[in-house]
């Protein structure tokens, strides 16, 4: 417990890990080493409440400024891991030091997916990218977002509210096309579209010009400004220099473990066990990174591991929560609880057998809590008796 610390990244999964070491009663150094010049803050905020201006640098904030000194965690802010010697156990920064670990945990995060395309489009993934975007987000100017996913449907949200005029660009036939079915990418579509974002599908960029995108299959959408949501990658390759199994992000065990025993790794960099499920997968979420830096801590610490937990996500659209618990992998039938035209509903997707392997819920949030301790408990149910409202969510999940 008197070993050293150093954690490599500074966001939700790296500052979260450090606060948890102290918990649960770490002694020895803990540093914190981050590119940004800020104390670590939360992300999702991003792309919704801090454009509109409803959050402040102080709420997004993962602790107060005070905490890191109280609970004895040094802090490297506008500092970056450049390499990794694991012979030595020591890395070195950006600035040219070289700092000696007994333990390192990677939370190396991720970055945007760039199009292989001409143009400098803006980006979305730290608070300097939110407040150039922010901007931007003017009443009356119009806003290209290309890419039909969580980030780009929540900053179209946000630019409405705002007074923008939006068009959504999606290379797919439908929006959200790699994040949820086809009756929940509908739903979201018209409710973009009933409040005056212009949704084009199918299409692909060849472009970005000062004045506006260019397509593939020559028309041009005039605009503003261009934001790329087209997704992210692991920033995986300081791991992959060193010497440690990737595979589309850091390979770990259920303890947050790289392949070498002095290095941990989590967050959106990493690719991790799904028991639940049986395989291997990566997960971009909240609540994925503080599982992983319970993980990890935990065993750092000698303590039990936590208990396993569903994959969940969240995003907020207008006056919609969208909350989804579980994966689909290997569903072949969908249950719709509620009603889809009430925009309050929930989609529960089944294996063959009847095993609930998901649930999309958009603003009913008892079916989303009922659907997690469902998907936990590998619990097989039929369609008719999850469609059937007669019989409560609690009766259900029992």
């Amino acid at each position: 417990m008197d070993q050293t610390i150093l954690i490599a990244g500074a966001g939700h999964a790296g500052g979260s890990a450090a606060a948890m070491l102290r918990q649960l009663g770490w002694q020895g150094p803990i540093t914190l080493i981050g590119d940004e010049p800020v104390l670590p803050y939360q992300r999702p905020p991003l792309s919704k409440a801090w454009l509109t201006g409803d959050e402040t640098a102080e709420s997004v904030a993962l602790r107060p400024a005070g905490f890191y000194a109280a609970a004895g965690i040094g802090l490297r802010p506008g500092s970056r891991v450049t390499g990794i010697d694991r012979a030595a156990r020591t890395v070195a920064l950006s600035d040219s030091e070289v700092l000696p670990y007994d333990i390192l945990i990677l939370a190396l995060g991720a970055r945007p997916r760039r199009l292989p395309v001409p143009g400098a489009p803006l980006e979305l993934r730290s608070v300097s990218d939110a407040d150039r975007l922010k901007a931007v987000l003017r009443p009356g100017t119009q806003l290209v977002i290309v890419g039909g996913g969580f980030i780009g449907l929540e900053v179209a949200a946000s630019a409405r509210a705002l007074g923008v005029d939006v068009t959504v660009i999606e290379r797919e036939d439908r929006v959200l096309a790699r994040v949820a079915c086809p009756l929940l990418s509908d739903f979201f579509q018209s409710h973009h579209q009933a409040r005056g974002v212009r949704i084009v599908t199918g299409a692909e960029v060849a472009a970005f010009e000062d004045t506006g995108v260019r397509l593939r299959d020559g028309r041009r959408i005039a605009c503003d400004s261009i934001l790329a949501a087209t997704g992210a990658v692991p920033n995986d390759e300081l791991a992959r220099a060193a010497g440690l199994a990737c595979e589309n992000g850091v390979i770990v065990d259920l303890a947050a473990r790289t392949d070498d025993p002095a290095i941990f790794a989590i967050g959106d960099c990493t690719r991790r066990p799904l028991p639940l499920y049986g395989r291997m997968g990566r997960l971009e979420s909240v609540p994925n990174a503080l599982e992983q830096a319970k993980q990890a801590a935990g065993l750092i610490c000698g303590k039990p591991p936590p208990a396993p937990e569903v994959p969940w996500f969240w995003s907020d659209q207008y006056d919609l929560r969208l909350q989804i618990a579980g994966l689909p992998f290997d569903a072949t039938a969908v249950a719709v609880r509620g009603d889809i035209a009430a925009g309050k509903f929930a989609l529960f997707h089944l294996a063959p057998d009847g095993t609930v392997q998901a649930v999309e819920a958009v603003n009913a949030a008892t079916e989303f809590m009922g659907g997690r301790r469902i998907i936990l408990r590998r619990k097989q149910l039929t369609r008719a008796r999850i469609e059937d409202m007669s019989i409560s969510m609690q009766e259900l999940a029992a």
